[in-house]
């Protein structure tokens, strides 16, 4: 061949190859599955470890790579903080996604935060808190931005770790102290609306509510929004018998970090940030920069942490069987700082129980958006070991020094329209919280046919604080769950019998009991004391108390519901039936509002369907309140 002609071939065979390899397509595409690209574009730094899609594209568009980023931090950020082919929105996000990522690489779990990774999260922070409010569109116009859910997210992992090693800071700066220097930052005091137990200046302990996951709660309840969520841990008080309530120990709090500038170079160039403290419970929105946003909460992490922390399993039992360390006298715990524009819901708990009986109930409340504007959680936890007059009566006397504490004129609206939510035993005592007795239980004392009027009017005069009573003029709807007006048969089998039997009366009551023998009748053959009851005996359908007790009129300014339990029902008509403790025919009332027979157990307050029903009762209380204003 000749050499021409070789030339000539080869010419063609290139030409060949290159129109070849120009007919490759140069993009292939594909298809992944929903959830796949869901993931992708929702992964970033705090959820995967590494950075979003977002970021990764700003990088692609100045020509850098993860890879040199990690090599050279500073020359990368400069790069994205100065190139013209990124707008605002784009730099600052990666920004604040690159100075996240840098801070939690050197941020070292249980070791103390250094000045440069606490540099590193403010940096984040002030890019996160530039782009929400300083880049050319406002929140409102990237509201279906997810850039901008994640960018929220940047800031809010910021602030809660910042915010933490501030909080580890405080110790040294006194109480009278407006701003300090930090990781070369000029911290200012922060500016607070938080109200701690016991007029605490700072809390004790700080525990992001992030960090938190519990058991035994069957909902997590939080508001999406500006700013990180924590636990306060109050410092404890010195514990005093004579004040009933207790304000509490652990409340929501709602951090948020501003920093000095009143445009975006300001505040690019800033290095003072103060903190805000915020009550989620009083503000359910902050003020940023001129704009209103609405504020972060986590609503259960706090009354979570108190329950866990609490230890009322065992004391409660401590306190039905009387031995060292039960509960002696009622306490009202309070739920949250208490608000004088929130109507309050008192709840009470039966027999050999605590506040752990409102668990869900409580939570679902509290979580509730409508509810949580218009009401406040109390507690009662008082000695399931003594007999009802007594609870009856300490109780009575607690609450009412409650609200005169707090509201002494008693022209707040949390102390007028009061609900009570009793469950067993609390709905007995529920009732006669809203009952009047005249004279209707002074039968039931057993005093000798002799004794002379002057004795008979000491006798008066000493027990007319257990069975001389009248409503609680603040209370006007109640809601009785599995409650035995009218006793129950299972206080006298023989489990009960046998629990009975080791329960020892609080001193205070024999010692009552004890001073007021010689008017008492006795024995006259064997000279044996009458018996004291205890709660089982009094829960009896037979006991006198319960009796006499079961026919005495409710207010007719109350409002009441009944919810009753039916376990393993055979067919049989409700009024036969029972909830495995208390027969129906002895949770029914007539004259209720309302009533709900759920297919339960005795615990019958801890159901969905029940707490379904205490939300709606609430919610029509709330409105009928309003249709009754002028």
């Amino acid at each position: 061949m000749k050499r021409g002609t070789r030339t000539w071939i080869v010419q063609c065979v290139a030409i060949v190859m290159a129109l070849g390899l120009n007919a490759c397509a140069m993009v292939d595409v594909s298809r992944v599955k929903t959830h796949d690209c869901v993931n992708e574009q929702r992964a970033d730094v705090v959820g995967t470890g590494r950075l979003s899609d977002r970021t990764v594209q700003a990088l692609n568009v100045v020509a850098l790579t993860v890879d040199s980023c990690q090599r050279d931090f500073t020359t990368c950020t400069d790069t994205i903080a100065h190139s013209p082919g990124l707008n605002d929105e784009q730099q600052l996000s990666a920004l604040a996604e690159l100075w996240l990522g840098k801070a939690i690489k050197t941020d070292q779990a249980g070791s103390p935060m250094a000045d440069q990774t606490l540099d590193a999260y403010l940096q984040s922070a002030r890019y996160a808190y530039a782009y929400l409010f300083y880049s050319a569109r406002s929140p409102a116009d990237r509201a279906f931005a997810l850039r901008q859910v994640q960018v929220i997210g940047f800031y809010n992992f910021a602030v809660q770790r910042a915010v933490s090693r501030f909080f580890q800071e405080l110790p040294q700066l006194g109480k009278q102290w407006t701003q300090t220097s930090l990781a070369g930052w000029t911290v200012l005091r922060p500016q607070t609306d938080l109200r701690l137990a016991n007029k605490a200046r700072v809390p004790t302990e700080l525990i992001p509510a992030a960090d938190l996951r519990f058991k035994g709660l069957r909902n997590i309840y939080q508001r999406d929004g500006f700013g990180s969520d924590f636990v306060a841990v109050t410092p404890p008080a010195a514990p005093d018998d004579d004040v009933p309530w207790r304000e509490p120990d652990y409340v929501s709090m709602t951090g948020a970090l501003v920093f000095d500038g009143a445009s975006l170079n300001d505040v690019l160039a800033t290095k003072q940030v103060q903190l805000l403290v915020r009550d989620p419970y009083r503000d359910d929105s902050i003020t940023i920069a001129g704009r209103t946003v609405p504020l972060g909460a986590n609503f259960t992490a706090a009354y979570g942490v108190w329950l866990a922390r609490s230890g009322f399993a065992s004391q409660s039992i401590r306190s039905l069987l009387g031995r060292e360390g039960g509960l002696t006298t009622p306490r009202v715990l309070m739920m949250q700082p208490y608000d004088p524009n929130r109507l309050t819901v008192v709840m009470l708990h039966g027999l050999g129980s605590s506040p752990e009986a409102w668990i869900n109930v409580a939570n679902e409340v509290m979580g509730d958006e409508e509810l949580r504007r218009n009401y406040q959680v109390w507690e009662v936890y008082y000695p399931t070991n003594a007999p009802v007059a007594v609870n009856l009566a300490s109780i009575r006397k607690a609450l009412d020094a409650t609200l005169q504490h707090f509201d002494p004129n008693g022209q707040a609206r949390a102390s007028q329209n009061m609900v009570l939510i009793g469950h067993s035993m609390g709905g007995l005592i529920a009732r006669l919280l809203v009952s009047s007795s005249d004279d209707k239980l002074w039968s039931i004392v057993p005093v000798r046919a002799n004794l002379s009027p002057e004795k008979r009017a000491q006798l008066r005069e000493r027990l007319a604080p257990y069975l001389q009573f009248t409503p609680m003029p603040q209370v006007t709807r109640v809601v009785f769950l599995a409650t035995p007006h009218r006793g129950t048969p299972y206080a006298q089998n023989r489990l009960a019998r046998l629990i009975g039997n080791l329960i020892r009366l609080p001193v205070n009551v024999l010692k009552e009991m004890a001073s007021l023998s010689d008017l008492l009748k006795e024995d006259s053959a064997t000279n044996t004391p009458i018996r004291i009851p205890n709660s089982i005996d009094n829960l009896s359908d037979t006991d006198p108390f319960i009796v006499a007790a079961a026919s005495l009129p409710i207010s007719p300014r109350v409002r009441y519901h009944t919810i009753v339990g039916v376990y393993k029902s055979k067919g049989e008509p409700l009024q036969d039936s029972s909830d495995g403790v208390v027969p129906y025919k002895s949770a029914h009332l007539d004259g209720a509002d309302s009533e709900l027979a759920i297919p339960s157990w005795h615990t019958v307050q801890g159901t969905p369907a029940a707490i379904l029903e205490l939300r709606r009762i609430l919610r029509l209380h709330v409105a009928t309140l309003k249709a009754a204003q002028p």
